[in-house]
């Protein structure tokens, strides 16, 4: 009798048994007490003192009726709330009732045992909000799910498959690999082979209706494998694509056309810099030279007005040839590539110094340099980017006080290589900082071309010959007080710029 109690009170599920009209209880093992939650003084007592909160369940009266009839009662996934140290808790059982009898037969109680299965329901709750959230943004997503056992060749379906595949019943697998544009059966057959390596599908295919329209469609799966790494079941997600395709391919007409207009516009840009430099050259030269020839006219008499009207011919003549040479310079700088080299700064500020000679001795300009170091890149290039900054910087000078250039420079990273930050200051009549990025534009002109010469496009220049190079150019100062380019070039190319 001490093991049989002994059995009882240690068994892992809960067990009672109740006698009588009211279901006195009679046992209660340790995990029945703890189901209940009501402490341990319960032997003695009867069912609903004890458990007040399930009067609104059928337990009570399905126990009375197992004592009255010997037929014992089964549920499944029954919900209950009890109420466990004041706070009512839901619990989920599978319990049973059973009759106990005496040798005679006579029932003389009723077994209560079950097993709480919340944890188990509210995880199957879960999967099952789970699944419903799935398919809800399944259909929502315009795809359509599939299953395929591989044994029997059977498909399972759901989503937006059948209407992406345009069909209205069951199809087999092999029904709808037919399905497939031929020239698309290469790609499926390699993502097999693909797929038994990786264990994933993934293509993009046509689909051909039953009225011989095409539509393309994304596929992508899993296969499955067995405890033997042997394939049973292909899961999958087929995604409607035709729109984005054929968004696709009018983008690329689109960037096809646009090309094409480019390439003609760049060669009609092309062609107009080879008739400035052919057509409008030889006029402009031949009104120099009858210019020149006109204000030197030994055996005319000219009036103050007519001297006047010459030299402003002389320099319309001069700035419309600065104007052909900076077109002619601008439109063809990214027409040809040019091979790197390496290039000695100090030579080329060298060498500009010595060009505009003229000038600086004529304006009496200082020019501090500092030790600047080697680079690759373009001569040719560099050697206009200096020269056209240095220039600008004796231009823009103020009329009464002698041009100060001061360049100096500082290394510098630019997309994570190595650089020169080369910085080029100068006295002159300044920069209104409003203006900083409005002067790299082509003909661009801050001041009027009467006072000062020049095409508008040497500053445009600049920051093409810098762009080519991967660098950049910026500008800065105070209007009345100076301005400041700074250039900022890698010191390593590739082959060509």
């Amino acid at each position: 009798m001490r093991l049989l109690n002994d059995i009882v009170d240690n068994a892992p599920l809960p067990i009672a048994v109740y006698s009588g009209e009211e279901l006195k209880i009679e046992l209660a093992n340790a995990a029945m007490i703890r189901t209940w939650g009501k402490g341990a003084e319960v032997i003695g007592k009867n069912y609903l003192d004890v458990l007040p909160e399930i009067k609104k369940y059928d337990f009570f009266q399905q126990a009375r009726n197992v004592l009255k009839t010997g037929i014992p009662f089964h549920a499944l996934n029954k919900k209950v709330d009890l109420l466990i140290d004041g706070v009512t808790k839901t619990h989920y059982f599978n319990y049973s009732f059973v009759p106990l009898m005496d040798p005679e037969g006579t029932i003389y109680a009723v077994m209560n045992t079950g097993t709480d299965i919340t944890d188990l329901q509210l995880a199957q709750q879960q999967i099952q909000s789970s699944d419903e959230r799935l398919r809800m943004a399944i259909d929502a997503s315009d795809m359509g799910t599939y299953e395929i056992d591989l044994a029997s060749q059977e498909m399972r379906t759901c989503g937006k498959f059948n209407s992406i595949w345009s069909i209205d019943k069951d199809i087999s697998y092999k029904e709808l690999i037919a399905r497939l544009h031929p020239e698309d059966l290469a790609v499926h057959e390699k993502a097999l082979l693909e797929a038994e390596a990786t264990g994933k599908i993934s293509y993009e295919t046509r689909i051909i209706n039953h009225d011989q329209s095409v539509k393309w469609a994304k596929i992508t799966s899993k296969i499955i494998k067995n405890q033997n790494g042997r394939p049973i079941t292909i899961i999958g997600i087929i995604q409607d694509i035709n729109e984005q395709r054929e968004f696709e391919q009018e983008l690329k007409r689109q960037v096809a056309s646009s090309t094409e207009e480019l390439r003609r516009s760049n060669d009609d840009l092309l062609h107009f810099a080879n008739v400035v430099s052919h057509d409008l050259r030889e006029p402009v030269r031949k009104i120099k030279i009858f210019n020149t020839l006109l204000k030197n006219e030994k055996d005319s008499v000219f009036n103050d007005n007519c001297k006047v009207y010459i030299h402003k011919i002389g320099q319309s003549a001069l700035r419309m040839n600065n104007i052909i040479e900076g077109i002619l310079a601008y439109s063809t700088i990214n027409k040809t590539k040019q091979p790197i080299e390496k290039i000695d700064l100090n030579e080329v500020i060298e060498d500009i110094q010595t060009d505009l000679e003229l000038i600086i001795n004529e304006k009496g300009a200082i020019l501090n340099t500092c030790d600047l170091p080697e680079i690759q890149g373009a001569p040719i290039l560099i050697t206009q980017l200096f020269y056209n900054l240095l220039q600008n910087a004796l231009k823009f000078s103020k009329a009464q006080q002698p041009p100060r250039l001061i360049i100096t420079c500082s290394a510098s990273t630019l997309d994570g290589q190595e650089a020169i930050e080369i910085t080029i200051k100068d006295n002159g009549i300044g920069l209104d900082p409003v203006f900083a990025e409005r002067i790299f534009g082509a003909f661009e002109r801050l001041n009027s071309k009467d006072q000062y010469e020049g095409n508008g496009l040497g500053l445009a220049l600049c920051r093409k010959i810098a762009e080519r190079h991967h660098g950049i150019i910026t500008a800065g100062g105070e209007k009345d007080n100076g301005a400041e380019f700074t250039v900022t070039l890698p010191l390593k190319q590739s082959n060509i710029v």
